[in-house]
């Protein structure tokens, strides 16, 4: 089987290269936002699905919280292990097959990681095991692009110069798709990678909660937990829980 593309772009050191600008600022201002909402008791267990090199769950943890973090990406994991203690562990694990069950009080989804499988199916099937994983009153943060602005503000083509490397990046929509193509020179080779996000809408997450056992208890537009709105957010995201609970 051919490896998929996340497979591999996230398991290659360039995609830290270019994304390295997603600072940690960044992610300690979303951590304090969304913990000030939903306030977390002390001996919270936490659940950070696809958390790449932990920078999320780093800060929950250097709150005071438990936390496990899991990731697809081999290579990600084996560098957040540094930072494991007693209330912060990270394994490689892909999102789509069961992990704990009834073990965790919140679970993050964040920076969009989510919106990478073929079918709906493979989605929904991920959404049952988040909601698997969580206890009865457990609650699920999905943070996700705001599809609606993207796809208005589509920029075709676009160079970044970072470290000494020129990565010249095109976007198309294609089969429901925003398809981001990466190519770059380094060291005399040539490299070219894919990203591809489904371009899911507002019904799209409603449908899926539904057909995953969750229901949306609120919606969000940015970081700072601001008000969605579809032509001008930069974010979607979603505080669901059980629907059963």
């Amino acid at each position: 089987m051919p490896k998929k593309w996340f497979q591999n772009w996230f398991n290659s050191p360039y995609y830290h290269i270019l994304y390295h600008q997603r600072n940690d600022e960044e992610a300690e201002f979303f951590i304090d936002n969304l913990c000030a909402y939903l306030k977390p008791g002390t001996d919270s267990r936490l659940l950070d699905i696809a958390c790449g090199r932990g920078r999320h769950a780093v800060y929950l943890n250097k709150k005071g919280y438990d936390v496990t973090g899991i990731d697809l990406s081999f290579s990600s994991i084996r560098f957040a292990q540094q930072f494991e203690n007693e209330k912060l562990h990270f394994y490689v694990h892909d999102m789509r097959y069961l992990f704990y069950i009834n073990y965790f009080d919140i679970a993050f989804n964040l920076f969009t990681s989510f919106g990478y499988f073929e079918t709906e199916k493979d989605h929904v099937n991920a959404l049952k095991t988040f909601r698997k994983s969580l206890k009865k009153d457990g609650i699920l943060v999905l943070d996700y692009f705001n599809t609606e602005k993207i796809l208005r503000n589509l920029t075709q083509q676009e160079v970044k110069h970072v470290d000494g490397i020129d990565f010249y990046i095109s976007k198309k929509v294609a089969a429901g798709k925003i398809i981001k193509s990466i190519s770059f020179e380094h060291k005399n080779k040539d490299f070219s990678f894919k990203e591809e996000v489904k371009a899911f809408t507002f019904a799209d997450f409603q449908t899926m909660f539904e057909k995953s056992g969750f229901k949306i208890l609120n919606h969000f537009g940015d970081h700072s937990l601001n008000a969605f709105d579809e032509t001008r957010s930069d974010r979607l995201i979603f505080i669901c829980s059980k629907a059963d609970a």
